[in-house]
């Protein structure tokens, strides 16, 4: 009798683990990404997965934990930045899907428009390439100045500057702590959403619907065919999540990608 008990207990114990829900660990940035993974995360689970969210608060960070497979993928950023830090680091991560799309977008506490910038005034841009490529062409756009032909342009490349605007290169999750130092700031929508800023109310302009640079999941390349990648993108780009961005990030500026 005792060994029949103990052959049960075995099998009970085998039963759970066969049927316990796998870990998925995905990186995040807070302000949406964290936000639209705590949507998918019951729909994960209905697969028979864990999701497990880790937030970072920068960008090169998720990349390299990513890389290093300390996550199975990571929410956070577009996928001219993700080709860019693979080109830098050969990191071999690839996207498995787009998500949204953050509009970059100018912020003032010192102007209500930027036909108001005066000579010397002072503008803050991210320095990372990529967003600041976007930031000088967010800019250009709007006849602040123009730059250079190219893809990963930087304030070296500016070519026509008639207001003499001193433009700071600075780490991009701090460009809202420098509203208060600068004539004005341009932010990634996720980091002005933390700060209290709402893009569509008092971004001074924003980049178009049109822009190119939609956030993505980034797994890595032997992974991007996996059931877990399958899985993920099927909760994150599913009706529910579509539901949660139109209703509560379309009037933060944040569009569905799917």
């Amino acid at each position: 009798m005792k060994r029949l008990f103990l052959s049960l207990v075995m099998i009970l114990a085998l039963a759970t683990q066969a049927f316990a829900a796998e870990d998925l660990v995905v990186g995040v940035t807070p302000f949406p990404h964290k936000d639209i993974m705590l949507v998918a995360k019951p729909l994960l689970a209905k697969d028979g997965y864990n999701l497990v969210i880790r937030e970072f608060t920068d960008y090169v960070q998720p990349n390299m934990a990513l890389a290093g497979k300390q996550l199975f993928a990571n929410f956070f950023q577009h996928e001219p930045y993700l080709d860019n830090m693979n080109t830098e680091k050969n990191l071999g991560l690839v996207s498995i899907g787009k998500v949204h799309i953050e509009p970059l977008g100018i912020y003032s506490k010192k102007i209500k428009k930027l036909s108001d910038l005066k000579k010397g005034d002072t503008v803050s841009v991210p320095n990372d390439p990529t967003n600041e490529a976007r930031a000088l062409r967010l800019l250009e756009a709007n006849g602040v100045i123009a730059v250079k032909p190219g893809a990963l342009v930087t304030v070296a490349d500016i070519i026509s500057n008639p207001l003499d605007l001193k433009i700071h290169e600075l780490d991009a999750a701090q460009l809202p702590r420098t509203l208060a130092d600068v004539t004005c700031a341009v932010i990634n929508t996720n980091f002005a959403g933390e700060a209290g800023l709402v893009p569509a109310k008092d971004a001074l302009t924003l980049e178009g619907k049109d822009s190119p640079y939609a956030n993505i999941v980034a797994v890595r390349a032997d992974d991007k065919d996996s059931p877990q990648a399958k899985a993920l993108m099927k909760a994150v780009q599913s009706a529910e999540v579509k539901a949660y961005i139109e209703e509560h990030l379309i009037p933060k500026g944040i569009m569905p990608a799917f």
